[in-house]
């Protein structure tokens, strides 16, 4: 049998994950085995190639994340380039374990039903037009936001199943009446929910390794600074969103008579509220509190966040073996420590100031608000190349803050924006965060519209963060060096 059909064969018959792990292997064996780059050391030339083959393995899936990324760190141990000790540092970054937490605070708004009751009781409320409805959809999100970290858990489990079934309440259905209400809505909310997960340090899971990032740099995040810089401009995108979708995107549909009772009827069906919503809206009040006013008490977000779990579980509003459950809490510690350790060893061998200074040269100017400008923009963008907000954050991040910082941006303007924006380029594609799939599969917006309404939608939340946001930093002083 000749060479090519052998191959032939092969690809015929072997597993599509086997073909697309060796193809991240020899990604990460290309680079291994190739010549270093001008300046950076051969561990870190290595730590790159271990990094190369994990964000590919993020990118292509061949398997779960949980175990890509702990076969790095066991290459880098076996290699000797790192110690377990090492290797295992991202494990115990508080950071970690805060997400871990909100996972399970999670956990208790979707068992409680508390999730729902609030966007029925908001929906009620929202008076009868299409605009109306999207508004208070929104303006729902927003309001529970810092409660639930995973943008897909919120948006894609919460949300989702809300749009759908008031689409097809008022008649559109994917096809001929998709145009109706249930396009608008669903590109609207999904629009928004990008924005609303940049507001806040806790409404996606990634902006908390942006903390953890920035600390390399000596600046320290806290849960009330990023919100506090986020809030005004943030605000303005989810107001300004649904209107301006309203108009390039109009629904056929623009009133909603009966809506009011409808989400009336939802809530008859949820009963009275119940106990363990009450004593689930009493601890996340506390946790609010001490997010924002913790420093003066000594705590850090992490001991609050765990101390509101143990509540939880103490109250039986969520039980242990119910955390022990928890999936995808799990699995996001392990891969995101992980990739804290890969992130930290890429700045700690300088392969990220070298990527810098390679970008430096094309983002020069004499005013560093423009440069920061550019190299923003450019972060941002450069989100079409990327299918999770996460690997995103974790290769680009950091040679970006560095590059902001090199051109005279304060390092906390600087941080606070492009960790907001690890956020909101979420919108830009079918496959630009978790809970772009979900909305797009459901089949109400085509593949050109969905790209051409992330465009435009990039473009006003862009304009938005240059213009209001910078105004808004310029009064907290952020604008600033040392502010």
């Amino acid at each position: 049998m000749s060479k090519s059909n052998l191959r032939s064969t092969f690809l015929q018959k072997c597993p599509p994950s086997l073909i697309k792990f060796l193809f991240c292997v020899a990604i990460g064996a290309g680079i291994w085995f190739s010549p270093p780059a001008a300046g950076i050391s051969k561990e870190g030339w290595r730590v790159l190639a271990v990094f190369a083959f994990t964000l590919s393995g993020m990118i292509l899936k061949p398997m779960p994340l949980g175990s890509i990324t702990l076969m790095s760190l066991i290459v880098l141990i076996v290699t000797k380039v790192l110690t377990f000790q090492e290797a295992f540092s991202g494990f115990a970054q508080p950071v970690v374990w805060l997400i871990a937490a909100a996972f399970f605070i999670a956990r208790g708004f979707i068992k409680t039903g508390l999730g729902l009751r609030i966007s029925y009781k908001v929906m009620s409320l929202a008076g009868k037009s299409t605009l109306g409805l999207a508004y208070s959809l929104v303006l729902t999100e927003f309001l529970i936001g810092p409660a639930i970290p995973s943008v897909t858990a919120r948006s894609g489990g919460i949300f989702f199943p809300i749009v759908e079934s008031l689409a097809q309440a008022f008649g559109s259905h994917p096809g001929k009446t998709r145009k109706k209400m249930g396009a608008y809505l669903m590109q609207t909310v999904f629009q928004c929910s990008a924005v609303i997960s940049g507001i806040s340090l806790t409404g996606m899971s990634g902006n908390p390794m942006v903390k953890t990032l920035a600390l390399g740099f000596g600046v320290d995040i806290s849960w009330s600074m990023w919100i506090l810089a986020a809030i005004v401009p943030g605000l303005v995108c989810i107001l300004v969103i649904p209107y301006a979708m309203y108009k390039i995107y109009p629904p056929e549909v623009k009133r909603t008579e009966g809506m009011g009772e409808l989400a009336k009827k939802k809530l008859e069906d949820l009963g009275p509220i119940s106990s363990n919503e009450i004593g689930l809206t009493a601890v996340f009040a506390f946790m609010i509190f001490f997010w924002c006013f913790g420093a003066v008490f000594g705590l850090n977000s992490t001991v609050v966040a765990l101390t509101g779990v143990l509540t939880l579980v103490a109250l039986n509003i969520i039980t242990w073996p119910e955390l022990m459950s928890e999936k995808g809490a799990w699995d996001t510690l392990i891969w995101f420590a992980s990739l804290i350790t890969l992130a930290t060893f890429l700045k700690t061998f300088g392969v990220t100031g070298v990527f810098s200074e390679f970008l430096g040269g094309y983002v020069q100017s004499s005013h560093w608000q423009l440069s920061f400008i550019m190299i923003a923009t450019t972060y941002f963008y450069s989100h079409y190349l990327f299918a999770s907000n996460i690997a995103h954050i974790t290769s680009m991040f950091v040679p970006f803050l560095v590059l902001a910082i090199a051109v005279g941006t304060p390092p906390l303007l600087a941080s606070l924006v492009l960790g907001s924006f690890s956020s909101i380029f979420g919108g830009l594609t079918t496959y630009s965060c978790g809970p772009a799939p979900i909305y797009f599969g459901a089949g109400y917006v085509t593949t050109k519209e969905w790209f051409s309404l992330g465009f435009v939608t990039s473009v006003i939340n862009l304009a938005i963060w240059f213009t209001v946001g910078f105004a808004w930093w310029y009064f907290l002083g952020l604008t600033t060096v040392g502010g």
